[in-house]
């Protein structure tokens, strides 16, 4: 029971995480239409600005003023470079987005060198929260989890009872009408970037603390980022945040899990050597594929029901 509730919390807590992470990207992924390959990079960026205005100002300050910047910083680049390129083809915006993801990570090395930094969880936030059975669950965590719930409960609100945010799920699928009613819908891209970025930044000044702050931490977690949008589907909040937490339940539940099929055949009696066919195979544990388990799930969900869990059109 402590196994299992423990790494359930875990789970959440991690796939909140993704969440915070995935949730820009469905934005602007449906909305824009661009692969946007950098969005990783924001995630980093806003770890390491984080960590500049932390040890100067502390990590409340750092929380809300690195999100912004970034936020701003992804405006910049719409702007002034992916808005250039856009009449170029979706080719030439992925091209674009790769570009600027490697440029980042070039620029994060120079300016903060290539070793980890020393980013950790604040003070006020740091030890136990409660203590399950036998084992302490961190504060931090939790904190974790409630940003991501008050993060996907302000967005949800922001689109369904603002103006701005009607006239951005009218632009989602009929940016040439809502362009007729006057609305500058360039903009409205480029703010929806924009946010997109700060929300990336903010799960960086979330992650970057909780776990490594490094220039290989965009691309550990680039990769995952998409898996989640597709698998939850393109333009569902909903289904990105289903999606995160499907896959991080299931990773942390498979990191811990050691058995492998030569494990299971030798508790029904059955007995493999070295020399056995297959045995390279069969010693395989569950933990040592843990990592590729998202990426199975995304093929299964592209084969079985391509628009995602809860999308409403193909991906």
């Amino acid at each position: 029971m402590e196994y299992t509730l423990i790494n359930l919390l875990n789970g959440l807590s991690y796939g909140l995480l993704l969440f915070m992470l995935s949730a820009g990207l469905t934005l602007i992924f449906s909305m824009m239409g661009v692969i946007n390959f950098a969005h990783a990079s924001f995630y980093m960026l806003g770890a390491y600005f984080a960590y500049s205005i932390s040890i100067r100002f502390g990590f409340w300050p750092a929380l809300v003023v690195a999100p912004l910047i970034v936020g701003v910083i992804g405006a910049a680049i719409e702007r002034y470079g992916l808005r250039t390129v856009h009449r170029h083809g979706h080719l030439a915006e992925l091209l674009f987005t790769f570009g600027v993801a490697f440029i980042t990570v070039e620029v994060v090395q120079v300016i903060w060198g290539r070793q980890t930094l020393p980013y950790g969880v604040p003070m006020q936030l740091d030890g136990p929260l409660f203590t399950l059975f036998n084992t302490n669950f961190p504060i931090y965590r939790v904190f974790m989890m409630g940003v991501s719930l008050f993060m996907l409960l302000s967005i949800s609100l922001m689109l369904k009872r603002t103006r701005i945010g009607l006239v951005i799920q009218a632009a989602l699928t009929h940016p040439d009408s809502v362009e007729a009613l006057g609305h500058n819908v360039p903009r409205l891209f480029m703010l929806v970037f924009g946010g997109g970025a700060a929300l990336a930044g903010l799960a960086g000044v979330i992650g970057g603390a909780a776990f490594v702050t490094e220039p290989g931490m965009a691309a550990a977690v680039g990769s995952i980022i998409f898996v989640v949008v597709v698998v939850g589907g393109l333009g569902s909040l909903l289904g990105a945040l289903l999606a995160s937490l499907l896959i991080g339940i299931v990773q942390t539940f498979a990191v811990s899990l050691d058995y492998s099929l030569l494990s299971v055949l030798a508790k029904f009696g059955t007995r493999l050597g070295p020399d056995s066919p297959g045995y390279s195979v069969l010693k395989i544990s569950i933990s040592e594929v843990a990592p590729i388990l998202p990426y199975l799930f995304l093929v299964v969900i592209l084969i079985v029901r391509p628009r995602g869990l809860l999308g409403t059109r193909e991906t």
